[in-house]
């Protein structure tokens, strides 16, 4: 059985650091590496939750373009909070980006 793989990476989101790629692309599938509220020079966004929320989905979305994909063909998402108070608020901006089939989240 062969595999391919294809590394991604995109100046629409912050760069990775040497040890890893935003995405690599294998088998039909895009395995997406985490994303800190940070712009696309590496700086990280300052503000509410909400603010670093979009932040994060708009790098995950820059990647996964990067790739061929969309946050519509997404299936899992893992969200880490510092703070579980901002639970709430970050969901209303989770909420904008994804339409009416949401991935599984944890």
């Amino acid at each position: 059985m062969s595999s391919s793989r294809e590394a991604v990476n995109t100046e629409e989101a912050p760069p990775p650091r040497p040890f890893y790629n935003q995405a690599v692309v294998a088998n039909g599938f895009v395995f997406c590496s985490g994303q800190l509220p940070k712009d696309s020079t590496g700086k990280i966004v300052s503000g509410t939750v909400q603010d670093r929320a979009n932040q994060c989905i708009k790098n995950l979305k820059a990647v996964l373009e990067s790739a061929g994909s969309s946050l519509e063909k997404m299936v899992e998402v893992n969200v880490f909070l510092a703070d579980m108070g901002d639970f709430e608020k970050m969901n209303e901006t989770y909420l904008q980006w994804f339409g009416e089939i949401k991935p599984a989240r944890t």
